[in-house]
């Protein structure tokens, strides 16, 4: 592999990285509760790299090549954002969030955070979109294992990125429950309001 195209892919996977959008939403809603930023990171990363598996396997371009599996992904994305949006909100009204804290569900986060991943359709295209224009098609690595080792690159800074800023999130809320509040009534609105206009956009398209 060209070590020009990886430092170039890794620059570009970055910038996407560090775009705040859903992602950031769900980890700073989940890291600020007592535990929950691993078990959610965890779970947006096993979806990532079922995306990235996907792209190398050829799966991807598959399901791509379907208008109506992208429409019902987006719809099902956005859904799934309203629904974590809401869960978000309900957390934040509670006037004890100590209570909610001790009782976070490692599991129903991890899974949660699959889902994150798996029904983002900006995840999932920018993916497919990105990955192989970083690659040398005719080159003596075999395409697929490119793939793969490009999306390793891509999984380990998001990886980074991401613990850096839920663990960061839990270090500065954990002693400000009013603060975490907030963050988690923040962010469940940002999640509706994406899920919303994800919504809104495919609606809009088909109208057309």
């Amino acid at each position: 592999m060209d070590g020009s195209l990886v430092i170039a892919f890794w620059g570009v996977s970055a910038m996407f990285i560090l775009l705040p959008g859903a992602d950031w939403a769900y980890i700073l809603a989940s890291g600020s509760r007592r535990g929950g930023a691993t078990p959610a990171i965890g779970g947006m990363m096993t979806g990532h790299l079922v995306v990235i598996v996907g792209v190398a396997a050829g799966i991807a371009a598959v399901v791509a090549a379907f208008p109506l599996a992208l429409t019902a992904l987006s719809v099902a994305g956005g859904g799934y954002l309203v629904y974590l949006g809401v869960s978000s909100l309900r957390s934040g009204a509670d006037t004890n969030p100590d209570v909610k804290d001790v009782s976070v569900n490692p599991g129903g986060l991890y899974a949660r955070g699959v889902g994150v991943s798996l029904l983002n359709p900006k995840v999932f295209l920018l993916l497919l979109a990105l990955l192989p224009q970083f690659t040398t098609p005719n080159g003596s690595v075999p395409l697929s294992l490119q793939l793969l080792a490009l999306g390793g690159v891509h999984l380990v800074t998001c990886t980074v990125v991401y613990l850096l800023l839920g663990f960061g999130a839990g270090i500065v809320l954990e002693r400000r429950p009013g603060t975490a509040r907030i963050v988690r009534l923040v962010s469940g609105g940002i999640m509706i309001l994406i899920g919303a206009l994800v919504i809104g956009e495919q609606v809009v398209e088909h109208l057309r």
